[in-house]
């Protein structure tokens, strides 16, 4: 069964979209189109404009790409993001509107996020062309998302920190002020691109799946709440303790079995602190 989210800002009687719908595939012109394309999914977090949506949205038709993630857009849906769509409305009406940039990357094993600063507690970055190589390889194992910020203001710092990695668009450093579509249209070129050859992740024995995004989530929380209920935290005065176990799990791309053992072991933590109190 689809899960249903509905749209952010419709009405009671509008549709609602399915967080599974997905548009067929174009099977013609340079390249054919793998089943991996299926597993992209582009996220614009707080687009203000709707033509912005639209130009993206022909963007990712253009490279044979059809899911479209919209993080609170300020106007949607929107003639003016038709018209700029220029044929590929249909990605429009199968785009999923959703809060959070958390909801977005739901079932996810890898998100890079598209920044053209380096920001405090960030993973090391990637250029477009490498993060694209290593999308196409965990595509193969999974969901996978491109995440790209507002116009103004780009992705926030608690964004950012949500996807375990990032990168850069080597642009004129002088002028590295690119149009949204203009940079969802290079990176959906790159990982076409990367989608013809992903080469192949080198085997390692008896690994396991990698824990997807809504899984380390959990795990996080679980850490928080742990680290309060033991009194390692104070949550008046956390610091950035959640923000540098985002940065570790985003390095140590962590595997759904270890998730089950670290929880196992903060609940175990939590009983045994339980037993102290009585």
């Amino acid at each position: 069964m689809n899960t249903v989210l509905p749209l952010a800002n419709s009405g009671p009687d509008a549709p609602a979209t399915p967080v599974s719908a997905v548009s067929p595939v174009p099977k013609r012109g340079f390249l054919s189109v793998t089943p991996t394309f299926s597993h992209v999914r582009v996220v614009l977090c707080r687009p203000s404009h709707p033509g912005n949506i639209g130009a993206a949205a022909r963007a990712l038709k253009t490279m044979g790409f059809s899911r479209l993630v919209l993080v609170q857009p300020k106007i949607f849906p929107d003639p003016q993001a038709v018209a700029m769509a220029s044929g590929a409305a249909d990605v429009l009406d199968t785009a999923l509107v959703v809060d959070t940039l958390a909801e977005a990357l739901v079932g996810t094993v890898l998100a890079t996020a598209l920044t053209s600063r380096r920001r405090e507690l960030a993973v090391a970055p990637l250029w477009g062309r490498q993060a694209a190589t290593e999308l196409a390889m965990h595509a193969g194992q999974g969901e996978v998302a491109l995440v790209f910020g507002n116009e103004t203001f780009g992705l926030s710092n608690d964004e950012l920190a949500l996807c375990a990695r990032w990168a850069m668009i080597p642009a004129n450093p002088d002028y590295a002020s690119l149009n949204l579509a203009a940079a969802v249209q290079l990176m959906c070129y790159e990982l076409r691109l990367a989608l013809s050859d992903p080469g192949s992740l080198p085997a390692i024995p008896d690994a396991g799946e990698l824990a997807r995004h809504d899984e380390v989530h959990r795990l996080i929380e679980h850490f928080e709440r742990t680290a309060v209920t033991t009194g390692f935290l104070d949550p008046l005065a956390p610091k950035r303790f959640v923000a540098r176990l985002w940065r570790f799990f985003a390095r140590a791309r962590v595997e759904q079995e270890e998730i089950s053992i670290l929880r196992g072991l903060l609940a175990a933590c939590e009983k045994a602190a339980d037993r102290c109190e009585k």
